[in-house]
């Protein structure tokens, strides 16, 4: 009995269908793997895929007020969101509330009071700058012929932010404290501003390429070859006179009518 199973075994073995059914077998397996793996490619490219997609598609809600410090920030921060004078004092921490704008859409933005402190407002920027719909600039009009440097350098350094470059923020230069009667206009300011910008450039751009390595992330501030001016940049830019205060006295009505215009148009 053992032997005729064995035999049978054997001469089974030796049909040639067998070795052929053995071959199909081994395709259809080489086939499977391959299947395997194209799938598993497939899955992995559409991970990066949708990754990289949501990751480049934050949703951009946040309006930064940023400035030097005394600039009035702060107060503007007030007058926005509870449309009264509150008594302030220099930030050491940035503030944030949604302010709903005037218009019919009735948007509503994340507002930030960046402070004002050289040490403190890089930290603050660094975090919100890839959120950030509109930066609102504020300029002390007052005194701006003696931080007009200061006000270039710190704008400098924004506008050649390699991750605000790219998102192209609306641009709101608030000429703020137009109630004093030293104010500079909004014209000037922009003025000013152009020269001492594309003094900074050239200045930057000379030390930038007698070093070695790249310039930290940063881009070119407006086109090669002219003179710089705010038109040059890719998002949009508009100077607008305001005052905080509204004049002597802790009573009067803030004028940032145009500015709050502005920021209904986001």
């Amino acid at each position: 009995m053992e032997e005729k199973i064995n035999l049978g075994l054997e001469d089974f073995s030796t049909e040639p269908f067998l070795e052929t059914f053995l071959n199909e077998i081994q395709k259809e397996d080489a086939i499977f793997l391959i299947g395997i793996f194209v799938a598993l490619a497939v899955v992995i490219l559409t991970i990066v895929f949708f990754g990289n997609f949501w990751g480049s598609s934050k949703v951009r809600n946040a309006v930064l007020l940023v400035g030097l410090s005394d600039a009035g920030k702060t107060l503007l921060f007030s007058r926005l969101l509870l449309g009264k004078f509150v008594r302030t004092q220099t930030s050491i921490t940035e503030s944030s509330a949604t302010y709903k704008t005037q218009a019919e859409r009735n948007s509503s933005w994340t507002l930030i009071d960046v402070p004002g402190h050289e040490s403190l407002r890089v930290q603050v920027i660094e975090k919100y700058k890839d959120v950030a719909r509109a930066i609102v600039f504020v300029v002390d009009s007052s005194i701006f012929q003696k931080d007009v440097r200061d006000v270039a350098e710190f704008l400098y350094s924004i506008l050649t932010d390699s991750t605000i470059a790219k998102n192209a923020p609306t641009l709101i230069m608030a000429c703020n404290k137009q109630d004093n009667s030293m104010a500079k206009s909004a014209k000037l300011i922009q003025q000013q501003l152009e020269k001492e910008l594309n003094t900074l450039r050239l200045t930057r751009s000379a030390a930038l390429s007698s070093q070695d390595g790249p310039s930290g992330g940063s881009v070119y501030l407006g086109k090669k070859g002219k003179d710089f001016e705010f038109s040059q940049l890719a998002a949009h830019v508009e100077f607008v006179e305001c005052s905080a205060h509204g004049g002597k006295g802790d009573n009067k009505d803030a004028d940032i009518d145009a500015l709050e215009r502005c920021l209904a148009k986001l």
